[in-house]
């Protein structure tokens, strides 16, 4: 990691950058590139039109739209006024982007091209909204972004900012059926920063391929590496083969992806697997990493050193590491481990039902405590008591150990959550759309084992009229996420209960896993 201070604020070192080597390329996206110096005119003009439309201390601005360097800008400007950037995943339904954009209660809507006509088909359900901003993919004519910055009057960040200002708020699947805001400050960001990517050591001309969605926080976070310490950075719109392939072949030697992509790659072939060998670092998160993949993967890259993350967006992103050799050393369970704290972080394994602490190599809940802490969770205090102690504990509701060397194993979930290609989808948000279905008399949604996702969402339904599988799928379709939606649908006669009337989730899960070999 870079031997300058650590800033306090997020818009510091690309500051730095910007003063040091003005000409030295910044970010490149599509058919554009911007040097530093030409990227922080952008933050500073864009921090002066969101000014001049009322954005300040305290405010919220929403950003939606597939991969642009508009969002890493809009993040930077809006902190430097003290506001936070609500990051809106592009892929939700009318109805949970309705939910999220009141609930974080935005004041500027940045939307793209491609997702505007689904805003416009709610933009009456959306009162808070005063500003609507157009953003295009190429910034060509017509853009109203790109001509709001042309207009607007640089201004440096304000004087009443501080680094626990919330700068990100980000939407995780609820447990009680709505998606719950994740407030990020500066200092959380910054933190992570300096935590998750301590060791690393950068040459000038490595340049960063950021391809991860934006909204989630492994893209946002890993984002952050590239202007923290001042290398380039090549972002990808999409996470698609030809789009990867251009970044490898633009100079792009780190990244950071779900393993599913990977899997890819391998199946693709020789010539896609030499192109990935360019890689220096390979870090792969968000969901596991099948051992047998992790295998081909080391074989096939024997110069890429692969960086294991385990984290949670209330955190960040990462909390624990497992180093390159971790990976080549022959210890197979070690492996399968989610590695080792970052540092500054602590850990505990707690029995969820005492609340005490129980013997080392034990299973419990994972407790962590760390400066990367969300502030919590946007408007919902009691959420936000529940999950974090009063001594600053965050109960992650994973299940695991720690071994005698301190390496984290993460092995079942507390949590009623599937996770599915790197997205949290909690079974009761699916339940609650799917009861809603005329002809479903009681449902359940659970995880099963996927090679290439991680999990699949499965739901378990009895009916009390006429439907097919095909039917309850595209019922849900029109009505959440397409990653959210079930992928098979299981009719039973009745479902499983306990005396109490509960369904028995773990009965309907124990056949697909028995021979998984994991849990989760």
């Amino acid at each position: 990691m870079s031997a300058l201070p650590e800033p306090r604020f997020l818009d510091e070192r690309t500051a730095h950058w910007a003063k040091t080597k003005p000409d030295a390329e910044a970010i490149t996206f599509l058919e554009r590139t911007w040097t530093w110096s030409q990227w922080y005119d952008r933050i500073r003009h864009l921090a002066g039109a969101l000014a001049d439309r009322g954005v300040g201390r305290g405010d919220v601005i929403a950003f939606l739209d597939k991969n642009h360097p508009a969002c890493a800008e809009t993040v930077l400007a809006a902190a430097s006024l003290g506001a936070a950037t609500a990051i809106i995943n592009f892929r939700l339904a009318a109805d949970e982007m309705d939910y999220v954009l009141n609930d974080c209660g935005a004041k500027l809507l940045i939307v793209g091209t491609e997702l505007k006509p689904g805003i416009e088909k709610i933009r009456d359900k959306l009162p808070n909204v005063e500003h609507l901003i157009e953003l295009t993919p190429d910034g060509k004519d017509g853009d109203e972004y790109e001509a709001m910055l042309a207009a607007a009057t640089p201004v440096d960040r304000s004087p009443d900012v501080e680094p626990d200002d919330v700068c990100i708020i980000m939407y995780s699947s609820g447990t009680t059926g709505r998606p719950k805001g994740v407030s990020l400050t500066q200092a959380n960001l910054i933190a992570h920063t300096v935590n998750a990517f301590d060791g690393w050591e950068m040459d000038a001309d490595d340049k960063n391929l950021v391809a991860m969605p934006l909204f989630h926080v492994g893209g946002t976070s890993y984002m952050q590496l590239g202007l923290h310490e001042g290398i380039a950075s090549y972002m990808t719109r999409d996470v698609d083969g030809a789009q990867l392939a251009a970044g490898i072949l633009a100079g792009a030697n780190r990244t950071f992806l779900v393993p599913a992509v990977l899997a890819k790659v391998l199946e693709i072939g020789p010539d896609a697997v030499k192109l990935f060998s360019a890689l220096k670092t390979y870090g792969y998160g968000a969901s596991p990493m099948p051992l047998p993949l992790l295998r081909q993967a080391l074989e096939a890259w024997p110069d890429t050193d692969f960086i294991q993350a385990y984290g949670l967006t209330e955190v960040g992103g990462v909390i624990s590491l497992l180093a390159p050799e971790d990976h080549r050393n022959g210890n197979e369970e070690r492996m399968v481990s989610a590695g080792r704290l970052v540092p500054g972080a602590e850990v505990r394994v707690v029995d969820p039902d005492t609340l005490e602490d129980v013997k080392q190599g034990e299973q419990g809940e994972l407790w962590f405590r760390t400066k990367q802490l969300m502030k919590g969770y946007h408007n919902k205090p009691e959420a936000t008591a529940e999950a974090i102690t009063e001594d600053g504990w965050f109960r992650t509701g994973d299940i695991g150990r720690v071994d005698e060397d301190g390496y984290i194993f993460v092995e079942d979930r507390l949590k009623d959550m599937i996770i599915t290609g790197g997205e949290n989808v909690y079974s009761i948000e699916v339940e609650r759309v799917l009861a809603e279905h005329p002809a479903i008399a009681e449902v359940a949604v659970i995880g099963i084992p996927d090679e290439k996702w991680g999990e699949a969402v499965k739901a378990v339904v009895a009916l009390e009229g006429d439907a097919t599988e095909a039917d309850i799928i595209a019922f849900a379709r029109e009505r959440l996420a397409g990653y959210k939606c079930p992928k098979t649908v299981d009719i039973l006669d009745e479902l499983p209960r306990n005396p109490t009337g509960k369904i028995l989730k773990k009965d309907l899960r124990q056949p697909h896993w028995e021979n998984a070999g994991r849990k989760v």
